[in-house]
C-alpha cells in the first residue's frame, strides 16, 4: 500500500504551498462590549502645544481637567 507523503515531493509545490491563502474559520461577528460606566479608557488624543500648556500649568491633575473641560462642552451641545 502506498502512503501520500505528508510534505509534497516537488519543492516548486511545496513552495506554493506556504503561500496559499489561510481558511478562516467563521467564528461569527464581532461582539461589542459595552463600557462601564465612570471608568477611564486610555486614549491616544493630539492636542495644540498651547491647549496643552494650558492645562499642564496648573500642574498634576491636567488630564482630569481636560477631562472636565470636554464634559462641561458635551452639557452645553446635547
Amino acid at each position: 500500500m502506498t502512503q501520500t507523503p505528508s510534505r509534497p515531493a516537488n519543492p516548486l509545490d511545496a513552495a506554493e504551498a506556504l503561500f496559499k491563502p489561510v481558511k478562516k474559520v467563521a467564528g461569527g461577528p464581532a461582539v461589542e462590549r459595552r463600557a462601564l460606566p465612570n471608568v477611564k479608557e486610555p486614549v491616544s488624543l493630539k492636542l495644540d502645544s498651547d491647549v496643552l500648556a494650558y492645562f499642564q500649568a496648573d500642574g498634576p491633575g491636567w488630564q482630569e481637567r481636560i477631562n472636565d473641560a470636554l464634559r462641561v462642552a458635551m452639557k452645553d451641545n446635547p
